[in-house]
């Protein structure tokens, strides 16, 4: 059985930084792309990021891009979001999801984290 577990979240002021982790279990971590979505209240969710098997290739969404770095360990299985300069904007559930390197959509999803940026 596939799990994905979110962790890192929580309440962090203008300007802050956290670092969320997600902890795979139940596949070939390094057989798989691993992505970061969000979602805000009354919102769609919405990619962040994502990090390729080797961890080689990273893309990020613009809002996102050069304040928040993904990366991943696949010796622990595990792929990090360390994020600054946070905005309120950033306010949001935070979802890490897995994709097989051979197919083009997400299979595994967490179940988030919540992050609040506070002004």
């Amino acid at each position: 059985q596939v799990q994905l577990v979110e962790s890192g979240g929580g309440l962090v002021q203008v300007g802050g930084s956290l670092r969320l982790s997600c902890a795979a279990s139940g596949l070939t971590f390094s057989s798989y792309t691993m992505g970061w979505f969000r979602q805000a209240p009354g919102k769609e969710r919405d990619f962040v990021a994502q990090i390729s098997w080797s961890g080689g290739s990273t893309y990020y969404a613009d809002s996102v891009k050069g304040r928040f770095t993904i990366s991943r360990d696949n010796a622990k299985n595990t792929v990090y979001l360390q994020m600054n300069s946070l905005k309120p904007e950033d306010t949001a559930d935070y979802y890490c999801a897995a994709r097989h390197t051979a197919r083009a959509v997400y299979d595994y999803w967490g179940q988030g984290t919540q992050v609040t940026v506070s002004s």
